[in-house]
């Protein structure tokens, strides 16, 4: 693990007054990569966010590690998150919640099949995550609650960890960018293409960058519903955290949130959470032959097919271009045939082996 903070560094007091647990092994490497298109040949950049830690790697290392200070600095023993049932966060969460002292609660809800659902649920029952299945009404989904947390010291971290203080941790990840680009590691990029799902990780690049008055364009490539991804739950989240983050330093530019330079695109979404699309397949084996990265069809395959068809449009010849990685790709080492615990497991989520 690396000690830069470069959130710290820009705003000492707001680095004295937002505590950080040590999780992620960062700055991640930036590098650049050239690429053969029908085109022509053209150069790529990549944020290497898969890197991020050594037990799980992805983009949530870097939320969890605010939003899990906050838990242990209000004394709680148990965390709990939301996901799909075969959500990376939810797993990033629990892995690093049990290495961290924690007990952890994962609600998970029905999704499309993928290949990776069985081993995903196989290494929560390893490593001894609650599971419970979530859904239903609201009053439904509100008892589950009350009938799984109560009374529990127990800390709830939203969907995908994108809370302000875990939006906070890509705050800093844009701050890491922008000094990676100050020292020349690699060129400033007009374009960041990066999947979004709760929408922290996009938010917090892009506040970052504006920080460091960069007027990189961040293209937020959603990959779920609208009821989760859409620009009214965008500004939300940008001004929620603009505002706190004041609330504890206002040396924090109060225009913070108006320089960010966003945009949230719509077309590659596949109708469903975790539905593949054409599109996505291509850009998988594309990453995978070309920038020999391994993607996947929920998010990154989706943000690398935004990327890619861009590419195909006149006057983008001449922009820097860098898709931001989130995906941790090391396979999940666990069978997949069968639960290892089938009592361990919600009834419901025995469809996704066999």
């Amino acid at each position: 693990m690396s000690n830069n903070d470069y959130l710290l560094a820009r705003f000492p007091t707001l680095g004295e007054r937002l505590p950080r647990m040590r999780l992620a092994n960062l700055p991640t490497p930036v590098r650049m990569v050239d690429v053969q298109l029908d085109s022509g040949n053209r150069s790529l950049s990549v944020k290497c966010d898969d890197l991020t830690g050594i037990i799980y790697g992805g983009n949530k290392v870097r939320k969890l590690e605010y939003i899990f200070a906050r838990a242990r600095d209000k004394h709680c023993r148990r965390l709990a998150t939301f996901g799909a049932v075969g959500s990376n966060s939810a797993l990033a969460t629990a892995l690093y919640a049990r290495q961290s002292g924690f007990e952890c609660t994962c609600f998970l809800m029905h999704q499309a099949r993928t290949a990776q659902i069985p081993a995903t649920l196989n290494r929560h029952i390893q490593n001894e995550t609650e599971l419970v299945r979530y859904g239903g009404s609201y009053q439904q989904r509100l008892q589950t609650l009350r009938d799984n947390l109560w009374g529990r010291t127990a800390w709830v971290i939203p969907m995908g960890g994108s809370s302000w203080r875990g939006t906070v941790g890509f705050v800093a990840a844009g701050l890491e960018l922008a000094e990676q680009i100050a020292v020349g590691e690699i060129s400033k990029p007009d374009r960041i293409y990066v999947a979004t799902g709760t929408m922290g990780t996009a938010i917090g690049i892009a506040l970052g960058l504006a920080i460091a008055d960069l007027d990189t364009e961040v293209h937020a490539v959603r990959a779920s519903d609208t009821a989760i991804t859409n620009e009214h739950l965008m500004k939300n989240l940008t001004d929620k955290t603009v505002s706190m983050m004041r609330q504890l330093d206002d040396s924090v530019p109060r225009d913070l949130a108006d320089r960010t330079n966003i945009r949230l695109r719509n077309n590659y979404y596949g109708g469903a959470y975790a539905r593949s699309t054409p599109e996505a397949e291509a850009a998988i084996a594309f990453a995978k032959e070309q920038l020999d990265i391994t993607l996947e069809s929920t998010y990154t395959g989706k943000a690398m097919a935004a990327l890619l068809a861009d590419l195909k449009t006149p006057g983008t010849e001449a922009l820097n271009i860098l898709f931001w990685n989130t995906y941790y790709a090391m396979p999940v080492t666990v069978p997949t045939d069968h639960p290892l615990d089938e009592k361990a497991l919600p009834e419901e989520f025995l469809r996704y082996f066999g």
